[in-house]
């Protein structure tokens, strides 16, 4: 247990509330929203491309929020005001969603989309630039472990309880998702005391002059993100960023076509292969407490290549085993394991990215870190659905393996984001 004085597990639990709403808010989302979308006869491809719009958000807003963050300084501090106009208004806007579909109103189903993924965008990075905001260097890959446990419980919850839900009325789990991502929301806010350096006290505010002057400052320090990753010389960030997309391209073309996958090419129904997936989940959650612990322990690119290697052996396993009459039970273990190289991967990274920066530019960095997988969750599902389309759904584990072995090449080049020797919290 540390004995750091600015560190406390129990505000990293309360902070992780915040990202337990996020999850149960994209759940539900991505659980229910495309079935209703459905009712309008809309194409396949049309609720694909709704489906992105919080991707195409998170691409153009999160790193230009992250930054904005960085430069706020009111009296609550510099992230908390971004939570408490965000959350309640994408909570409003969330609740909406099966009014719209009762009203059976298209245009208002896509205003209300579309906004709440505006609302959904504007406090994703503030949240999470909170974390390294609030722990030393040494911490981070642990209080990430405790954030992404508290993520996966989120996602748990609705994968059990929204069914439930669900089946008394379709807008029952929309209203309370909406009301436990508020209360999560409001517990940071109310109990996660930002950093005094980063409050503005017994000033008055003057919003225009605020926004004017930020988001100049902002851009500029975008501008200067950008260019860190592309400078010349030592260019850990710009392969730790590539390393990202990668991971991200395989493990998104995984989660959107393997209950098709699952259906059509091991015919085993497209339920099955959701009960399947959700042993990644299960790995993923147990994993991810250990998994910050021991990135912290051993180093944590090493510790993420080992969890690219745990990945990559499983896929090829899940290739030999997919002809077996006992594929169900061999795919859920397999998934399973795969799900604890998950943790080992994406717990560490997050860390990783804002340990190559200063304090300053936390925000900033994790709008990169989002930029960056946002984009592949992008690039992904058209991208597999073109060797699916070309090449039959035999092409996804390979396709996913590709990406994946060459996330691991990626990072071999990335040299810096272990734990600062000093921190400035110690």
């Amino acid at each position: 247990m540390p004995s750091d004085p600015d560190f406390s597990y129990r505000r990293i639990f309360v902070l992780g509330l915040g990202f337990f709403g996020i999850s149960i808010i994209w759940s539900l989302y991505n659980a229910y929203v495309p079935i209703f979308l459905k009712d309008f006869a809309l194409s396949s491809f049309i609720i694909g491309i709704v489906m992105v719009i919080d991707n195409v958000f998170a691409i153009l807003l999160l790193p230009y929020l992250g930054a904005l963050s960085d430069r706020t300084r009111t009296r609550w501090g510099r992230r908390k005001p971004y939570i408490m106009v965000g959350a309640p208004l994408a909570a409003l806007m969330f609740a909406l969603i099966p009014l719209a579909r009762e009203r059976a109103d298209l245009a208002l189903m896509m205003g209300t989309i579309i906004t709440m993924n505006f609302f959904m965008a504007l406090f994703r990075s503030p949240v999470i630039a909170f974390m390294p905001d609030i722990t030393p260097s040494q911490y981070r890959s642990q209080a990430n472990g405790i954030i992404n446990f508290m993520g996966g419980v989120g996602s748990l919850l609705v994968y059990f309880a929204g069914k439930v839900l669900y089946d008394i009325h379709y807008s029952l789990p929309f209203l309370v998702g909406a009301a436990l991502m508020l209360l999560a929301n409001l517990a940071v806010v109310l109990l996660v005391p930002e950093p005094e350096e980063y409050k503005r006290k017994g000033e008055k505010l003057d919003l225009k002059e605020f926004f004017r002057k930020t988001t100049e400052e902002s851009f500029g320090e975008l501008k200067e993100n950008l260019k860190d990753v592309f400078s010349s010389g030592e260019r850990s960030l710009f392969f730790m960023l590539l390393s990202i997309l990668l991971w991200f391209i395989a493990f998104n073309s995984l989660e959107t076509f393997f209950t098709s996958y699952a259906k059509f090419r091991l015919g085993i129904g497209e339920s099955t292969g959701a009960l399947i997936l959700g042993f990644v989940a299960l790995g993923f959650i147990l994993f991810s407490l250990p998994a910050g612990f021991i990135g912290a322990r051993f180093g944590r690119r090493r510790t993420i290549s080992l969890g690219l290697i745990l990945i990559t052996v499983m896929m090829l396993l899940a290739i030999q085993v997919s002809d077996s009459p006992n594929v169900l039970p061999l795919f859920s273990g397999l998934f399973f394991l795969g799900g604890l190289g998950w943790a080992l991967v994406n717990v560490n990274s997050l860390p990783m990215i804002v340990d190559m920066t200063v304090d300053e530019k936390l925000g900033g960095y994790t709008g990169l870190y989002y930029f960056f997988s946002q984009a592949a969750n992008i690039f992904a599902p058209p991208l597999a659905g073109l060797f699916i389309d070309a090449l039959g759904y035999d092409s996804l584990l390979p396709f996913a393996i590709a990406f994946f072995a060459a996330s691991l090449l990626t990072m071999q080049f990335v040299r810096r984001g272990e734990i600062k020797a000093s921190d400035h919290h110690s």
